[in-house]
């Protein structure tokens, strides 16, 4: 066969999936864009909507969420059909790059778990609000380990597999919607007096939308725990739906049975008492095992990328 037949045939990796992988790497090496991030932008988007059209009933928030994902998926429909195949790959990795937060996430990790050895409270308690909402004025030092550690698992899912998932099925729209959604769910999902209703579908939304990221989550953390894979298939198995969430208690069974801590237990939310069940059988994390949870993350990650790069077309 002639050289130029060779070349014609030889497998080349997608334009979505090298895009994905490009902008994995991205986030791994840079973290999240230090000025002007789009999500603030869209942050800013959906307050101005809100304002506009709030009202205390789920209609009126199911517009909201209507406007503002129309918008973020419709510059990603244009982005992918119009670019030609060079400005689409770097239109699918910078999309990639700015969705993801795997950086930013075990950088928190990171520094909380620094400041919990540290002994450093105030500092602590201070820096839980960067890793989740959760009330932290009267955690001690074990509880806000706990808190941290939880939130590591379930942003590994929300913040690095589902817009993996998302993208390889739906390329730059995918990457840009979900993270609309779930921003969203962020802002407004949260049960309150002003947004019980009104964002009742965002919630319900973001619920809908990790369904399966979440479970792909556990499984790549089951893979990632090498020989205590069997453990992480038993605790998620048995433990996940003591949550209440359906998608947060799966990655976080999960990180329990591969960390061999027990997580769960009360949590406080803007002076609303969660009551939750325990997950995993072992003794409370510690900062060493949070430590643990940021290299488990950036394996659950990795491992992500590469299954979201194989499916891609």
């Amino acid at each position: 066969m002639h050289p130029v037949d060779q070349d014609r045939y030889r497998p080349r990796l997608p334009v979505r999936a090298a895009g994905l992988l490009a902008g994995y790497a991205a986030d791994r090496v840079f973290g999240d864009p230090r000025r002007a991030h789009p999500v603030a932008w869209f942050g800013s988007l959906a307050t101005a909507v809100e304002r506009r059209i709030w009202a205390d009933s789920r209609p009126r928030g199911m517009l909201h969420l209507l406007i503002c994902t129309a918008t973020a998926t419709g510059l990603g429909v244009v982005a992918e059909r119009v670019a030609p195949a060079p400005l689409r790959f770097l239109a699918t990795a910078t999309a990639t790059w700015v969705v993801l937060g795997g950086r930013g996430l075990a950088t928190e990790g990171t520094a909380m778990a620094d400041l919990v050895e540290a002994g450093d409270l105030d500092g602590a308690r201070a820096r839980l609000s960067h890793l989740c909402g959760r009330d932290a004025a009267e955690l001690d030092l074990g509880e806000l380990t706990r808190a941290a550690t939880e939130s590591i698992a379930e942003n590994t899912s929300d913040a690095v597999v589902a817009p993996l998932f998302w993208g390889a099925l739906a390329g730059i729209p995918g990457l840009l919607g979900y993270r609309a959604l779930n921003t969203l769910d962020a802002m407004v999902g949260h049960r309150s007096p002003r947004y019980e209703r009104f964002g009742w579908a965002s919630a319900r939304a973001d619920d809908v939308a990790n369904l399966i990221p979440s479970r792909a989550a556990a499984l790549c953390t089951a893979v990632c725990a090498g020989r205590d894979a069997r453990r992480v298939l038993r605790v998620w198995r048995r433990d996940a739906g003591v949550h209440p969430s359906p998608n947060a208690g799966q990655v976080e069974a999960a990180f329990a049975g591969a960390l061999g801590v027990r997580l769960g237990g009360v949590n406080r939310y803007g002076g609303a008492v969660s009551e939750r069940g325990h997950l995993g059988d072992g003794p409370p994390p510690e900062p060493a095992d949070l430590r643990r949870s940021v290299r488990l993350s950036l394996a659950v990650g990795a491992l992500a990328a590469l299954a979201a790069a194989a499916v891609a077309r």
